[in-house]
């Protein structure tokens, strides 16, 4: 078997299962994306993504945990980006409770960024799933993890910036998620931070983040609903 024959690829309808309106289009991967893992596809929902900066506080990382156990408890799947910091602690979160977590990657599946997670992407390849939009072997830049992060934002029903600065991918996130109508939320430290971008986005419809149960009432509660209906 190639190292290509090792991963299954589908596009990004099939994935979701339902045609992408003209919004979510743009910046929806041209060629599908590639897939490992047990989950079925089409995916079920709700998905969230939780996510935040590689540099994370203790604060941040405390955060992440309570709201990744909060949404595993109400049977949300966690998407993240198996970065350092944020999208590691939400991952590992989400499996340590019991539930189910996405890694959509800025690599291709073959590889893994940052090294050290790789025995996290691994673990998440053969018992929940990891995407990307990158074929095997793809040379990796910096602009794939910016593109990674629009394709996050489509497969999640909602996105939670629990840490960020103003250099973070999840500003590109954040701006990608409310373009396509769906909810972003910010932990309330962050806006004692001084940072421009979290305000500017509030101010584009972005919620802080005062009670959990906020998400749960953002987002679709039946697997089957999508953006298409």
């Amino acid at each position: 078997m190639s190292e290509t024959e090792k991963y299954a690829s589908a596009q990004f309808s099939d994935l979701l299962g339902y045609q992408l309106n003209d919004v979510e289009s743009k910046h929806s991967p041209r060629n599908g994306i590639f897939y490992k893992g047990v989950m079925k596809i089409p995916l079920s929902c709700p998905r969230v993504s939780v996510i935040g900066s590689r540099i994370s506080s203790h604060q941040g990382l405390s955060n992440a945990r309570k709201i990744t156990k909060f949404l595993v408890e109400n049977n949300v799947i966690i998407v993240s980006g198996l970065a350092r910091g944020i999208d590691t602690m939400s991952h590992k979160t989400a499996i340590e409770c019991g539930g189910k977590t996405i890694a959509v990657l800025g690599t291709p599946l073959n590889k893994t960024y940052p090294k050290e997670n790789m025995a996290l992407q691994n673990h998440i390849m053969t018992h929940h799933m990891a995407i990307s939009q990158y074929p095997v072997n793809h040379h990796t830049t910096p602009k794939d993890f910016v593109l990674r992060n629009y394709t996050m934002a489509i497969i999640s029903n909602a996105a939670i910036i629990v840490e960020a600065t103003d250099s973070s991918g999840s500003l590109y996130h954040a701006w990608e998620a409310l373009r396509m109508g769906r909810p972003v939320f910010f932990c309330k430290e962050m806006l004692d931070e001084k940072l421009d971008w979290p305000k500017k986005i509030l101010n584009h419809g972005g919620m802080v983040l005062d009670d959990l149960h906020d998400i749960l009432q953002n987002i679709p509660s039946d697997s089957t609903m999508n953006y298409s209906d």
